[in-house]
């Protein structure tokens, strides 16, 4: 009887301290939802890179009793990583490293249009305030519009934390939705002579003003926001390792093996905050329709200021290279080529949608800066 009861007692201890005894329905709730955006990255290949380590990080952070974020290891790590700002300035590193700024150097006129797109990440900030959120979540929340995650990420961790998991997910859901939401933006608001318009051959960029280019925007945009300095100083110093011509080890470790490594902390890291308690609030519905908002009214914002520079170059520049602002690299390109493509065979906008696409990149983390300078 004494070994029954010894037996018994052990048992209950094993159940106790298992995360079976905490588990709640929240947690279960959250395990669905990790494995729904699984099947979204694995299956239907939305933005797998990113969103299949966040899926996977959401379901580990809805196990109960894990101590993950309060004893030292990995997963602590990873969450330092995110929460002290490391991981989204080592992600730049590798897009500077991949990024060929030739297309908006040869044309600097389709700056304005990366600046055109970040209306949207306004239009939702006011819309955030005007539901109830305060300005600093209102404008985490607007960030979204700039089709940027790890922009997003840096921006959300130091205004408005809490609300880290709802942005990530649904500002890299929105950017693997690109080839579905903008093409309607785009023919909705452009004629068939405007998505006609053939655009000419882009100049040479020579080797000087490639490397000249990153130096000088680092040093100016640096200067202007310093909130942004280590965003726009790793982008801009993956691009020199990539125009050098002198550092290609540095500059193939920068956009392959380390942005793949901190593609994996950065996503699972976040993927960790999807906690029941954080996430299932009325508040993640309205950032996710939110987000939506922000990604319309920037793919928007492009297209028109497209459309005024059309008639203002006498009809040389194609509107469709607008809606390539928003900053998703390299897809909002490919979807003006496609769109172009589809309204007259044979004109490739590719190239030149790439100057608004990379604009788009230092147009989010401009106004990223512009709200960390003003409203934090």
């Amino acid at each position: 009887m004494e070994l029954i009861n010894a037996f018994s007692v052990s048992l209950q201890a094993v159940w106790n301290d298992s995360g079976f005894s905490a588990f709640t329905m929240g947690n279960g709730i959250m395990i669905l939802v990790g494995l729904v955006l699984l099947y979204l990255a694995i299956v239907k290949e939305f933005e797998p890179l990113l969103l299949g380590p966040i899926a996977f990080g959401c379901v580990l952070a809805n196990f109960p009793r894990t101590g993950f974020l309060e004893d030292p290891g990995l997963m602590l790590a990873i969450h330092y990583g995110i929460a002290n700002e490391i991981f989204p300035p080592l992600i730049f590193l590798g897009i500077g490293a991949m990024t060929d700024f030739g297309p908006l150097i040869a044309r600097p006129s389709t700056l304005l249009l990366g600046a055109a797109a970040q209306i949207g990440v306004f239009v939702a900030l006011v819309g955030a305030m005007l539901l109830g959120f305060n300005v600093q979540e209102a404008g985490a929340i607007g960030i979204i519009g700039g089709a940027d995650g790890p922009t997003a990420i840096y921006l959300t961790i130091q205004m408005a934390p809490h609300l880290l998991g709802a942005i990530a997910v649904a500002a890299y859901s929105y950017m693997s939705l690109v080839p579905l939401i903008q093409p309607p933006v785009m023919k909705l608001l452009t004629t068939q002579k405007e998505r006609e318009v053939v655009m000419e051959q882009l100049r040479p960029v020579t080797k000087f003003e490639r490397l000249c280019f990153p130096i000088v925007a680092a040093i100016l945009i640096s200067l202007l926001l310093p909130p942004i300095a280590s965003l726009l100083g790793m982008l801009m110093l993956g691009n020199i390792f990539r125009e050098s011509g002198v550092m290609d080890r540095l500059s193939d470790t920068a956009q392959n093996s380390l942005c793949n490594i901190v593609t994996i902390f950065l996503a699972t890291g976040t993927g960790m905050t999807m906690s029941a308690e954080t996430f299932l609030v009325p508040q993640t519905l309205l950032i996710i329709v939110l987000g939506l908002v922000a990604f319309i009214f920037g793919t928007a914002g492009g297209v028109i200021f497209g459309k005024i520079m059309c008639r203002a170059s006498g009809w040389k520049i194609n509107p469709l290279i607008g809606s390539a602002g928003v900053s998703a690299v390299p897809m909002a390109a490919r979807v003006s080529q496609v769109v172009g493509m589809k309204a007259k065979p044979g004109n490739y906008l590719l190239m030149h949608a790439m100057g608004p696409n990379v604009a788009g990149v230092i147009g989010t983390a401009v106004a990223a800066g512009t709200m960390l300078a003003m409203l934090k």
